[in-house]
């Protein structure tokens, strides 16, 4: 999984930036039976080398994709873009696409993943009137809302009989606009907003959620669940 960027300074004593991975997503990967390892942008090798020797990728949470990554005008809400990590996260998710290896993206990631495969992005919801979804750009802290899930999807298939995601934990303010032609909606927040996404039937284990279920997998088994469903795409036993 590619690491956040921390700014000089941001970790008291060090002088120098940093790479990090916040660790409840490494704990709820742990809990999976996976052995998470971090890649840190720039990388100069290719996507195949990269993720050879894993058996699955995760994208996770951050700053906002560069809008011309999807031949957009850049809002002037549009924050924290780091144009290595960019450029590192669309190649590998597209060779992940590609080749069938399994992966899980989160916030970010499910942003990151639907532009790699074609589509693009709403820059801030609030300028369309869209709010309770966090404002992290703002400082604000997120928000808590309900996810209707498609029955028959990897998404259900993940919760078993439950099909619903209660309490889910929203922190963006970005979300897919046009969707990429290879994924489906597979959940959708209380106001329509599209909170999950999947490729479409052959194409590999692909899930994509908007929220963020790592803040709450220790204490909710339905958001770790999600993580489990990874776990057993990578061959891995929790």
């Amino acid at each position: 999984m590619p690491t956040y960027h921390l700014r000089a300074g941001r970790v008291t004593g060090w002088q120098d930036g940093a790479e990090a991975v916040p660790r409840k997503y490494v704990n709820a990967l742990r809990r999976a039976g996976v052995r998470p390892a971090m890649l840190a942008p720039p990388e100069p090798a290719g996507p195949e080398e990269v993720l050879e020797p894993f058996a699955g990728l995760a994208l996770l949470g951050g700053g906002d994709i560069d809008p011309l990554r999807y031949a957009s005008d850049r809002d002037a809400n549009v924050y924290g873009v780091e144009q290595e990590r960019d450029e590192l996260e669309l190649a590998l998710a597209r060779h992940a696409v590609n080749t069938g290896l399994p992966l899980l993206a989160i916030c970010r990631g499910l942003q990151v993943l639907n532009v790699a495969l074609g589509g693009t992005l709403r820059q801030h919801l609030p300028s369309a009137g869209i709010h309770g979804h966090g404002a992290p750009e703002a400082g604000g802290g997120p928000c808590v809302h309900d996810v209707a899930v498609e029955p028959g999807s990897r998404l259900a298939g993940a919760l078993g009989p439950a099909g619903r995601l209660n309490a889910c934990v929203s922190s963006h303010h970005q979300a897919p606009d046009e969707i990429a032609p290879v994924l489906v909606p597979v959940a959708r927040s209380p106001d329509g907003l599209v909170e999950a996404l999947e490729t479409r039937a052959g194409a590999g284990w692909v899930l994509a959620v908007q929220w963020h279920p790592e803040r709450t997998a220790a204490e909710d088994q339905q958001q770790q669940a999600i993580f489990d469903a990874f776990g057993r795409a990578c061959g891995a036993s929790p």
